[in-house]
C-alpha cells in the first residue's frame, strides 16, 4: 500500500512540475493566453536612443571645437572650456587677450553643426 502512495505523490508532483515549467516559460500547455509582446515598451526604446544620439553628437561637437582649440597657436585650450546643448556652444573661461577670444568663438562658429556660440569668455592678462 506504502508503494502506490509514493508511486501517485510522485505522479502528482511531475504533474505540478511540468504545469509549473510550462506556466513560467510558456511552453506547452499554460493556463495563461499566449502573447505576441516581449514586454518591451518601444516607446521608450525609442526615446532612449534618441537621447543616447544626441548626447553622442553633443560630444562629438564639444570634441571638435576643443580639437581645434588645441591645434590652434593662439588659443590656450586648456583655459577655455567648451558646453554643447543640441547645436549651441557655450564657450566659458579665461584668456589673456581679445584676439584669443575672437579666435576661440570663431573656431567654434566655423564647426559643422554649430547654430550658436554663447561666449562667456573673460580677458585677463596673465
Amino acid at each position: 500500500m506504502r508503494f502506490i502512495q509514493r508511486v501517485l505523490l510522485l505522479v502528482v508532483v511531475i504533474v505540478a512540475g511540468v504545469f509549473a515549467y510550462n506556466y513560467w516559460s510558456g511552453n506547452g500547455w499554460t493556463l495563461r493566453p499566449p502573447t505576441n509582446s516581449t514586454g518591451v515598451n518601444v516607446e521608450t526604446v525609442r526615446a532612449a536612443a534618441t537621447t543616447i544620439e544626441g548626447a553622442l553628437s553633443e560630444g562629438a561637437l564639444t570634441t571638435k571645437i576643443k580639437s581645434k582649440m588645441a591645434l590652434d597657436d593662439q588659443v590656450k585650450a586648456r583655459t577655455i572650456s567648451v558646453d554643447t546643448k543640441g547645436s549651441v556652444v557655450t564657450l566659458t573661461g579665461t584668456v589673456g587677450s581679445g584676439a584669443e577670444r575672437d579666435r576661440a568663438v570663431r573656431l567654434a562658429t566655423e564647426t559643422a553643426g554649430v547654430t550658436k556660440v554663447v561666449d562667456h569668455v573673460d580677458v585677463k592678462k596673465r
